[in-house]
């Protein structure tokens, strides 16, 4: 005989209209009036439970004598995912721990309120309670003994409780101190936490490696010649670099529309000579093009996955930043997931299109914000889904939970609040999430697994403006609202209360979802003011570390925590700092030794003539004007370099 639970709801006065469905869905409506009390008894949550008259003996008889296990097991954990199997005695009174208590019947959750005083009135605008009955989301299982845990992912939907536990009754205990966890007093300070002198150097060493790699490519392909900017090419260093990073903030300040109209020193209204003064035009493009982040002869495809291929070019600046965000901040309470998208208009394999974002195509990262101020804390890049650790019998091992419980990954058990959309949500990740000491909350997709087949059923013909229906299985609530359109939420500890806005009355988690969820989109928005990265690359890892860069200064202003510093004004003073701080002399190309080998010619002997100091070649002994570099030995571009080379 199939078995059906109850689970609650809270509609309007009027009954929603018929639908075509079958005769077996429509003896199962939701309407109130459809049900008599006699075939409500009938629809009972488990044939074999015990009542709850019986249940309250139960739970009174504990302080006469021991508990057996099967008395546990039906008093305690009714529904829950794990069960004990110890026996427990000479305990005069029972504690019910929150998360047991969430598991707990409805009668006994009743027992509990009365004891901890917890009521809560509905809202005089919000609608009237009524009842639904839904088939299980899943065949129930056999009653486990004491000695078998029942599953986590068995999901018993039934009617809210009345009067309702107050949210904040059910919400995990959030006692953390959040903000920076070191106290900076400039800019400057907040930056080099993040842009370390150890990444820096990582970035100059991979840079100087590329450098040379470059030029022994342009060599052998024959495509460099005399004029050629990589044989003016010498070793960046730390300073240097953080010069060329403070240009890059700054022409996100002082926007233009093509790079080399920042080095116009004519005296007209469009001139900018701040910016040659600190870099020459030319050296800031070789710096461009031979900025790198990752040795490529490190790179072996046999020991990476595709995804992590993929990123191997930006993977250490990634990484680095991951660890930087985390360690200078505590979260507060509320937390946002959601999806960030950086313009990439050209072919890339891992591009993505999302529709409801500013550059519609690009590269796409999951990210972790705080919601208030919109800090970053951890953030992936999306470059295919790994699969290989999918279990079918594991609804959490999934790539979306996996990715949700990786992004989470060091803030179990500290009361944090998850706010999602409808990509993540789920009842077996919430459910997982409150295990873990996690709240969550936000919009959720009516055919995801676990789901009440009557919620999921339903359409918008079925209900009428502002009518809420919901159930709920002790610790994870589902709430469907009649908008303009059919809404759905799920969450954690909201339930089905209702608040007034205006002349709409909402479901509350729809109220707090609203003002939670866009801790990433505030992020996006104030990074939009100084667009680093609108300049056009040839190389899509380049653009994305601009991105980057410009996420870093955002958390960097929030570190300072100075209300008297606004955003623009943190930054221009951050840019001058930095040219204070790493202030260097202008590079000088015939005085710096360089380990570049590269040919370049001698300097005319008579500033007045064309003629220009002659050697002899090195190999064919022939008397030329040109050389390299490095060795400073004279040598034929064209039919001596490449020999001379190859052999020593």
């Amino acid at each position: 005989m199939e078995q059906y639970v109850e689970c609650g709801s809270s509609s309007g006065a009027s009954t929603p209209k018929k639908t075509s469905t079958p005769k077996k869905r429509r003896n199962l409506s939701l309407r109130s009036n459809d049900s008599t009390p006699k075939k409500r008894r009938n629809l009972s949550p488990r044939s074999d439970d015990p009542s709850p008259k019986k249940r309250r003996n139960l739970i009174n008889s504990f302080s006469n004598r021991p508990r057996r296990d099967s008395e546990i097991t039906t008093a305690l954990n009714y529904g829950s995912e794990e069960e004990s199997d110890e026996e427990e005695e000479g305990i005069a009174e029972l504690a019910v721990p929150r998360i047991a208590r969430m598991f707990m019947d409805e009668d006994d959750a009743e027992v509990n309120e009365r004891s901890a005083n917890a009521t809560l009135e509905r809202s005089p605008q919000s609608p009237r309670p009524a009842d639904c009955a839904s088939t299980p989301a899943s065949p129930t299982p056999v009653s486990p003994t004491a000695m078998e845990p029942s599953n986590k992912f068995q999901f018993e939907w039934r009617k809210f409780s009345t009067p309702q536990i107050e949210p904040h009754l059910r919400r995990e205990p959030f006692s953390q101190i959040s903000g920076p966890t070191v106290s900076f007093t400039r800019p400057y300070e907040a930056f080099i936490a993040i842009w370390d002198r150890e990444i820096m150097e990582m970035i100059v060493r991979e840079t100087n490696i590329y450098a040379q790699q470059l030029a022994t490519t342009m060599l052998e392909n024959g495509t460099i010649g005399p004029s050629s900017r990589i044989t003016r090419w010498h070793d960046t260093n730390v300073n240097e670099l953080y010069t060329y990073f403070a240009i890059v903030l700054a022409m996100g300040v002082v926007i233009k529309t093509r790079l080399n109209e920042y080095w116009n020193t004519s005296n007209d209204i469009f001139s900018t000579p701040g910016f040659s003064t600190k870099m020459s035009l030319d050296r800031f493009y070789l710096l461009s093009a031979c900025l790198h982040f990752n040795n490529n002869k490190d790179c072996n495809s046999a020991l990476l996955t595709r995804p992590q291929a993929k990123l191997f070019k930006i993977k250490p600046i990634i990484d680095h930043l991951n660890r930087k965000f985390s360690e200078l901040y505590s979260l507060s309470q509320n937390v946002a997931l959601d999806e960030s998208l950086t313009m990439w208009k050209g072919w890339l394999e891992i591009n993505q299109f999302i529709p409801n974002k500013a550059a519609k195509v690009g590269i796409k990262t999951f990210e972790l914000c705080e919601s208030q101020t919109g800090y970053l804390w951890r953030f992936e890049v999306y470059a295919g889904h790994d699969t290989s650790a999918f279990q079918e019998d594991d609804p959490v091992s999934g790539k979306v939970p996996a990715l949700v419980l990786r992004l989470l990954n060091g803030l179990e058990h500290k009361g944090h609040t998850i706010w999602m959309d409808n990509y993540y949500n789920s009842p077996s990740l919430a459910r997982e999430l409150k295990i873990r000491g996690f709240d969550c909350a936000g919009t959720l997709r009516t055919n995801r697994q676990f789901v009440p087949p009557e919620l999921a059923s339903i359409t918008k013909n079925d209900m009428i403006v502002g009518q809420l229906l919901g159930c709920t299985s002790g610790d994870v609530d589902i709430v469907v609202w009649r908008d303009k359109n059919l809404v759905a939420f799920i969450s954690t500890y909201h339930a089905l209360l209702a608040t007034k806005c205006g002349d709409t009355v909402k479901p509350t988690v729809a109220q707090d979802y609203n003002l939670n969820m866009g801790g990433v989109d505030r992020k996006d928005q104030q990074l939009a003011m100084y667009p680093l990265e609108r300049k056009r690359h040839k190389v899509w890892y380049k653009k994305f570390f601009r991105r980057l860069l410009n996420a870093s200064v955002l958390n960097s202003y929030i570190l300072l925590k100075n209300q008297s510093w606004a955003h623009r004004q943190f930054r221009k003073a951050l840019i001058t700092d930095l040219f204070t701080a790493h202030r260097a002399p202008a590079p000088n190309s015939k005085t710096i030794a360089t380990s570049v080998h590269s040919p370049a010619q001698y300097s005319f002997m008579n500033p007045e003539k064309t003629d220009r100091l002659r050697r002899q070649c090195v190999v064919c002994k022939k008397r030329i004007s040109t050389y390299c570099k490095a060795c400073q030995l004279a040598m034929c571009t064209y039919t001596c370099y490449e020999p001379y080379h190859t052999a020593h």
